[in-house]
């Protein structure tokens, strides 16, 4: 759990930046990744010459070598701030004309799969003051602890949220959770977002995993499948990418397997029956001509409108058997379109449609008021869909307006409950919070999967006199208004 004073740190170097010219939040987030990154680099060739002077033996891959040595974290974080700026901004020929910010850019797989992802990364601090501000302060930062630097990470991450700015990228925290707890991620699962934005469901993931089964971790095979197979992501932002990349391995998933493309294009169309569990908000309200969308995407529901394209992406991926966990605007819950008619049925009649979560149009706010729901859904290819599961999330545990501040009222815990245990479901009616809705019901209404189709509303009956009686009572009154001037005039005339 990261701690206030940990916080106080991290606000201190975001408003050094910001202080420093740099006011755009990804390129703090960004210019923050690369130092993190580099300082990374000299900690793991720290660890390796530790462990090759215990063992008396020379270290085989270095990531320095020793002319290499004044790129280093741990040597150039002591020269003055002048000295500190040259190397990262000027080339030397006794360095082989690279810089400490171009090391990081080709080191090859020594570093790991954030380097994959670093052409076109781009060194934006200006000023010598800034840069020694900043690593200073990352310097003291608590970088050897999985958990801790994990949550600093998502607490810098976060602040993008606060700056108002660029919050597309960032599914709350606790929904991301929410569905992660929801699906329970398996032994052998193989998890995919198709549009990771900065990885927050395959992080989530991961911790789910580290914190409920952290036994799994004994199995060779579970931890090398875990290190390298596990974890997928797609997204064609590349500052995106090395931020999801950095994400990552700061939550303790070192190779995670990330593509840099748009995953509804032609160059994504060999990726299917690959994945046994999809986690995603994809982009909504966004349109591509049809040019631009892999073919195979079409022949299931053929639009042009990215939410309903990404469900198709979803049932090519995933392998026969496998779960996704999807957030969906409301329209794609209730739209007469044949397109979304048709991604329904898909859903419902030939795949098993598990639960529909609608939640309240106040969760992304401030950057959208949009109401929208959460579908999960198993791919079966031969139908399966017997009872819907509906809740109506009224609830996050967060006010539903711009601030978004912390209430008492959250629907989550119910919703985690109620989900891993449907059968207690089966007697609830359709004017509870959850309740089933059978196979028939839905085809027979379309395949509308908007809760507000199937709730029923109770109205109280209330009971009013009759027209006549009324007009006595307002007759009644008219007299009591007269009497009472009468007797004011009167009292005004005596004195």
């Amino acid at each position: 759990m990261i701690t206030g004073e940990i916080k106080s740190k991290i606000d201190k170097i975001w408003d050094d930046f910001w202080t420093g010219g740099i006011s755009n939040p990804l390129t703090v987030i960004e210019q923050f990744t690369y130092l993190i990154f580099i300082k990374q680099l000299d900690d793991k060739q720290i660890l390796m010459e530790k462990k090759a002077n215990l063992l008396g033996v020379p270290i085989e891959k270095p990531i320095y070598t020793k002319a290499q040595s004044a790129l280093r974290w741990s040597n150039f974080k002591n020269k003055d701030p002048e000295a500190m700026f040259d190397l990262f901004t000027k080339q030397r020929r006794e360095l082989d004309d690279i810089t400490a910010f171009d090391f990081m850019k080709t080191i090859g797989a020594e570093g790991g799969e954030f380097t994959k992802f670093m052409k076109g990364a781009i060194f934006m601090i200006q000023s010598p003051k800034l840069l020694d501000k900043v690593v200073q302060q990352i310097d003291q930062l608590p970088l050897d602890n999985r958990d801790t630097k994990g949550d600093l990470y998502e607490y810098m991450l976060s602040k993008i949220a606060e700056a108002g700015t660029n919050g597309q990228f960032r599914t709350p925290r606790h929904i991301i959770n929410m569905m992660v707890a929801m699906v329970q991620p398996k032994k052998d699962d193989i998890i995919c977002d198709p549009a990771c934005g900065t990885a927050g469901f395959l992080v989530s993931a991961g911790e789910y995993v580290y914190d409920n089964h952290n036994d799994w971790f004994e199995d060779k095979t579970f931890r090398e499948h875990f290190n390298s197979n596990m974890f997928h992501g797609t997204e064609f932002d590349p500052s995106m990418l090395r931020i999801a990349a950095m994400n990552l391995q700061l939550h303790g998933i070192e190779t995670p397997v990330l593509t840099g493309t748009d995953a509804l294009s032609e160059a994504n169309g060999n990726v299917e029956n690959a994945y046994t569990l999809i986690l995603a908000n994809p982009p909504f309200k966004g349109s591509l001509d049809y040019d631009e969308v892999e073919s195979s995407l079409l022949q299931t529901t053929k639009t042009k409108k990215t939410e309903l394209l990404f469900l198709s992406l979803m049932l090519r991926t995933l392998k026969v058997g496998g779960r996704a966990a999807v957030i969906v605007p409301d329209g794609v819950l209730f739209g007469s379109s044949n397109a979304h008619k048709s991604i329904r049925k898909e859903l419902v009649d030939n795949q098993k449609l598990e639960a529909v979560i609608s939640m309240p149009g106040g969760v992304f706010k401030p950057y959208a008021g949009v109401s929208t729901a959460v579908l999960f859904f198993t791919k079966t290819n031969s139908g399966g869909t017997d009872k819907v599961w509906f809740y109506d999330m009224k609830a996050d545990g967060y006010s539903l307006d711009d601030k978004r501040n912390a209430i008492s009222d959250n629907d989550i815990p119910d919703i985690l409950k109620r989900y891993h245990n449907l059968e207690a479901e089966a007697d609830r009616k359709r004017i509870d919070q959850s309740f089933l809705v059978t196979f028939n019901d839905i085809k027979e209404n379309e395949w509308d999967l908007s809760i507000n189709r199937y709730k029923e509303i109770v109205y109280e009956e209330i009971e009013y006199d009759a027209p006549s009686d009324i007009i006595e009572t307002i007759k009644e009154l008219d007299k009591d208004r007269i009497n009472a001037l009468l007797t004011l005039e009167g009292l005004l005339n005596d004195k």
